[in-house]
């Protein structure tokens, strides 16, 4: 068939999957609900039939000032959001989103777009999604952001390590005594690395520990994070206190613990 612009794929084999029981079952166990924010009625047409399919409640909007009314209005789970919108852009909403909610983002982008997705991923954007896109590449990045759960790493542990305070029972962190302001990813790839002081991880170790072990994305997605981690804790990568590089590798934690 074809697609409108913004998708090469259409919704027939997965909309075949409305025939089955299976879901049917999903729509009344799981029932996520779903914001999906684009400009493109087009796309919002493929899109959100499959994602209903899947078992999804799904609110549309097609402009950033509806997007927020909707989002304020009722929880969402999710929000699929372009960035490019008429009147308010994505960013700004996503910006309003992150001030009032730790719901999951994942953010559209065309491929030419790279500096507006390294803005929204440094706004706490959680996934992006490049256009042209199928609908079957999207429901599969909803369904792996949404099987991670932000409390489940969270313990009741203080790491102390040189000036650096890691509270993951309070969600704090404080920087020689001075607390920091994180987004929800900067704070477990943190977590993650001061949970074993000098081991190295690579990007896709915290990529199974953070988005999952079925995440397909670009896994410099993490370097996107941890330039923000930086940036919020005064660690300079040349010279690190907290967060250092391992060339080739991955990233470690360089404090010592006390």
């Amino acid at each position: 068939m074809t697609s409108p612009r913004g998708c090469v794929d259409g919704p027939a084999d997965a909309g075949s999957r409305s025939t089955t029981g299976f879901a049917r079952t999903i729509s009344v166990v799981a029932r996520e609900r779903i914001l999906m924010v684009d400009d493109e009625a087009s796309i919002r047409e493929l899109v959100v039939p499959v994602l209903r399919t899947e078992g999804f409640d799904v609110d549309e909007a097609d402009d950033g000032e509806t997007a927020l009314e909707l989002f304020r209005r009722r929880p969402h789970d999710l929000v699929v959001l372009d960035l490019r919108l008429p009147g308010i852009d994505g960013l700004e909403v996503l910006r309003e989103i992150r001030r009032v909610s730790t719901a999951y983002v994942i953010v559209l982008t065309a491929r030419t777009e790279e500096a507006d997705r390294v803005v929204g991923l440094e706004l706490g954007a959680d996934d992006y999604v490049t256009k042209p896109f199928s609908p079957r590449e999207l429901v599969a990045r909803v369904r792996a952001v949404l099987r991670r759960r932000r409390d489940d790493a969270v313990v009741d542990e203080v790491r102390r390590l040189g000036g650096l305070v890691v509270d993951e029972s309070r969600h704090e962190v404080t920087v020689d005594d001075v607390p920091v302001e994180l987004t929800a990813l900067e704070f477990q790839i943190l977590a993650v690395l001061v949970s074993t002081p000098g081991r190295v991880y690579t990007r896709r170790q915290l990529i199974e520990r953070i988005w999952g072990w079925d995440f397909y994305g670009d896994e410099r997605l993490v370097d996107v994070h941890v330039r923000g981690l930086r940036r919020a804790l005064g660690d300079p990568a040349d010279s690190p206190r907290f967060v250092g590089t391992v060339r080739g590798v991955g990233y470690k934690c360089v404090a010592v613990p006390r």
